[in-house]
């Protein structure tokens, strides 16, 4: 009898591809098919998996043991993460912080009634950064906590430049200043603006005839995403964006500031650099897929965050293994 898990893919984007590769790498772990709304039969996957129509997915519950959401947060997740964890165990990578509580209840209302387990916002921030946040605060509570992201490329930032008029293609960088990164590091408990924790870089390909002034001044002003940071645009050709900037890198770190005793000073640090921001994320919600099975045999239902699973259900090793090797 085949006793690795049976994983189902909803959605083959980034996130997705990511996902098969993941389960390419876990030996207890099995890829059952790939779910999507697109035309299966034009839907090529790397692994020859089987591609189904994410209409007919209510015919597969027996066959798979959790769900992976590979959906976007502003429209697909909402919809999805309620209507199929009723039917199956799933996972997903839901990252819109402020909205994580109601998407939470939507989902548990759905998940626990049916026996099943939903774990939500898994990745890296939300994911293993939340985890890093809640050490830091626990360990030492007096002290302040400070959430760095870059350098990294962020997929928002550069929508809303491309759909700038007279830009043909763009990209944008967030950094953290080294500055406030070290100001942090030395224990000295910082009150940093947003302009001094980060920094914005564009790289931008104009239209023919597009005035790069103008384009310019319409990036580095725009609210909510460039008019509080720094923000440096540069311009260049389309063939070096898709040579320099093809790739889609990130990172950061969650660093926890705080004194114990009389004065001694303590500093916590947890940093992630990434050469492929979603091939990571797909890789933390495989070993999270392997947790919701778990904690769905052991009778754990409803809704779940990264707070509610012991670290050791990520393992495939037994807790005597991990006991032996790892503590």
């Amino acid at each position: 009898m085949d006793s690795k898990t049976r994983v189902g893919i909803v959605g083959y984007g980034n996130l997705g591809k990511g996902v098969e590769s993941a389960i390419s790498q876990n030996s207890d772990m099995k890829l059952t098919a790939v779910f999507t709304r697109r035309n299966p039969a034009e839907l090529k996957v790397n692994s020859g998996a089987p591609v189904l129509p994410l209409d007919d997915i209510e015919n597969y519950v027996n066959d798979i043991d959790v769900l992976i959401l590979c959906g976007g947060s502003k429209n697909d997740l909402p919809e999805q993460g309620p209507a199929l964890s009723k039917l199956f165990n799933t996972v997903d990578s839901f990252d819109t912080h402020a909205k994580i509580p109601e998407y939470f209840e939507a989902v548990d209302a759905s998940a626990k009634p049916s026996g099943k387990t939903a774990i939500i916002s898994v990745g890296w921030d939300p994911g293993l950064f939340s985890i890093n946040r809640l050490y830091g605060e626990s360990i030492l509570p007096l002290g302040a906590t400070y959430t760095f992201w870059g350098k990294g490329l962020s997929q928002g930032h550069s929508d809303a430049v491309r759909r700038i008029e007279g830009v043909k293609g763009a990209v944008q960088y967030t950094i953290p200043v080294e500055a406030a990164v070290e100001k942090v590091r030395s224990g000295s408990l910082p009150e940093l603006t947003t302009r001094e924790k980060h920094t914005r870089e564009c790289f931008v390909v104009l239209e023919d005839g597009a005035d790069a002034a103008q384009v310019e001044q319409a990036i580095v002003t725009m609210p909510d995403y460039f008019a509080d940071y720094d923000t440096t645009v540069n311009f260049i050709s389309e063939a070096q964006l898709k040579e320099e900037h093809d790739a889609m890198p990130h990172g950061g770190f969650v660093i926890r500031s705080g004194k114990t005793g009389e004065s001694n000073n303590q500093v916590m640090e947890f940093s992630l650099t990434l050469d492929s921001n979603p091939e990571f994320t797909s890789s933390v919600l495989v070993a999270y897929a392997r947790a919701a099975y778990k904690m769905n045999k052991n009778g754990e239902f409803g809704a779940k965050t990264v707070y509610d699973v012991a670290p050791g259900l990520l393992s495939p090793k037994s807790a005597h293994e991990l006991r032996k090797e790892l503590l």
